[in-house]
């Protein structure tokens, strides 16, 4: 749909999908960890925009996936607790045993809880698409 929508417009749109996967490919990461809704991961957008840049996808198990929708319910709800941010780096560390070394936040709610001190390198979508956003206005 994103093509749709820079046909009908006439100024520039970007995709905080391309974004983050440019950014990725700079980075020079090959595989990434992604935390993110159940619906975005089952539509297979990110897997496909992350492929064209030859980075591969890894996901959270079925029943790690279902403890972020209830994360990210319990934050959209602000009723989130230390327990939820628990759950997560425990998430986190299953993706690193799984010699995972980057993650991205696919979601704009879970960058409540993330620390800042992690071994995994982690990306906040929103920030790489707010900085691609500004450098784009700056050309």
């Amino acid at each position: 749909f994103i093509d749709e929508i820079r046909n009908s417009v006439s100024i520039p749109v970007l995709s905080i999908l391309e974004e983050t996967s440019s950014f990725l490919k700079k980075q020079k990461v090959k595989s990434v960890g992604i935390l993110a809704t159940s619906t975005l991961l089952k539509s297979g957008i990110y897997e496909r925009t992350l492929k064209k840049q030859m980075i591969a996808q890894v996901k959270p198990d079925n029943y790690e996936q279902e403890k972020i929708g209830k994360v990210i319910s319990n934050i959209v709800l602000n009723r989130h607790a230390n327990k939820d941010r628990e759950q997560l780096l425990k998430i986190i560390e299953n993706l690193e045993k799984k010699k995972v070394r980057h993650v991205i936040l696919a979601c704009t709610d879970l960058q409540l809880l993330i620390p800042k001190n992690s071994k995994i390198k982690i990306y906040d979508t929103m920030k790489i698409f707010a900085e691609a956003t500004v450098n784009k206005i700056l050309e």
